[in-house]
């Protein structure tokens, strides 16, 4: 001890009087660090078993919950077994049991309202936003003819009239041919039922954004598209098999051009930039993969469309 106090003395210059509060002040500072845990109360052992019995009844609870919800919200409509029928006969509801929106049961009400009964096939498929695939399904069943006949009364120059005369129309309906998608205007597109002039040039936008269309499947890309829209332009658009889109050069694109393509964010698109600029040129299309932004569901689409 009396060594200690004496190095203490000489290390630090203090006097004996402060050497002695020095080692008290150091005794009194480790009593207060060892203190706390000889005077910690004893921590009580923690039992899950009550907690876990009321977590696993909530999720039982809450699993039959979803279970109801699922029922409900994927419950079928109520259906009728197809066969031959009149649709002039159809009530709304029954309208809505062979498929139909109630929206458009009721617009098929209308139009029987204010113009008369279908004549035929045709005025039945002319309906504003009904689907094509909706009308396929039920076709076969109407009662009615492919074509209407017309029956007209011709006045005489006496007053009176001629007996009502039957003829076919001579007329041909007019038949939407497939057309290219890739070569496609706004006025081909707007012959689809269900796009108009703003649709038909997003459309288009889009096309020239990505480069042109490899796929039908991608059209549904587009912002805006009804179901039912998506159907006539999957049955009235094809791709050529050898068509080639516009590709994207990696050694030579700028960021400004990179950042508009559809399948690319901004971040992967500064990062492809970054590459080239720290690696050198891409030696081949598969070294973007190196990029860690650059997951393989964006690749594989964007495949298509790069290009050394």
């Amino acid at each position: 001890m009396n060594k200690l106090r004496f190095w203490i003395r000489q290390y630090f210059g203090f006097s004996q009087r402060e050497t002695s509060g020095f080692l008290v002040l150091l005794v009194l500072m480790v009593l207060f660090l060892i203190l706390p845990f000889f005077t910690r109360p004893k921590s009580e052992t923690y039992d899950p078993t009550q907690d876990r019995e009321i977590l696993d009844s909530l999720a039982v609870i809450l699993d039959a919950r979803e279970e109801v919800r699922k029922k409900t919200f994927y419950a079928k409509k109520p259906t009728v077994s197809l066969k031959p029928f009149n649709p002039n006969a159809l009530t709304e509801q029954e309208w809505i049991a062979f498929g139909m929106k109630p929206w458009l049961a009721k617009r098929i009400l209308n139009y029987r309202n204010k113009v008369g009964d279908f004549k035929s096939k045709a005025e039945v498929q002319k309906i504003y936003g009904l689907p094509d695939s909706v009308y396929q399904k039920f076709a076969p069943y109407l009662l009615l003819p492919e074509t209407a006949r017309n029956g007209r009364d011709f006045a005489g120059k006496s007053g009176g009239t001629y007996e009502d005369r039957k003829f076919e129309s001579t007329k041909k309906p007019f038949k939407l041919q497939a057309f290219d998608i890739n070569l496609a205007d706004t006025t081909e597109l707007k012959r689809i039922r269900g796009i108009g002039s703003k649709l038909s040039a997003r459309i288009l936008k889009y096309r020239d954004r990505l480069g042109g269309f490899t796929s039908e499947e991608q059209i549904k890309e587009v912002f805006g598209l009804q179901p039912e829209t998506l159907d006539s332009l999957r049955k009235y658009t094809y791709v050529e098999n050898d068509f080639n889109p516009k590709k994207i050069n990696l050694n030579s694109v700028t960021f400004e051009e990179l950042k508009t393509h559809p399948y690319l964010k901004f971040n992967q698109s500064r990062a492809i930039i970054a590459y080239r600029d720290q690696h050198g040129p891409y030696q081949k299309i598969e070294d973007i993969k190196k990029i860690k932004l650059m997951d393989e569901a964006t690749f594989a689409k964007l495949r298509p469309y790069l290009a050394l």
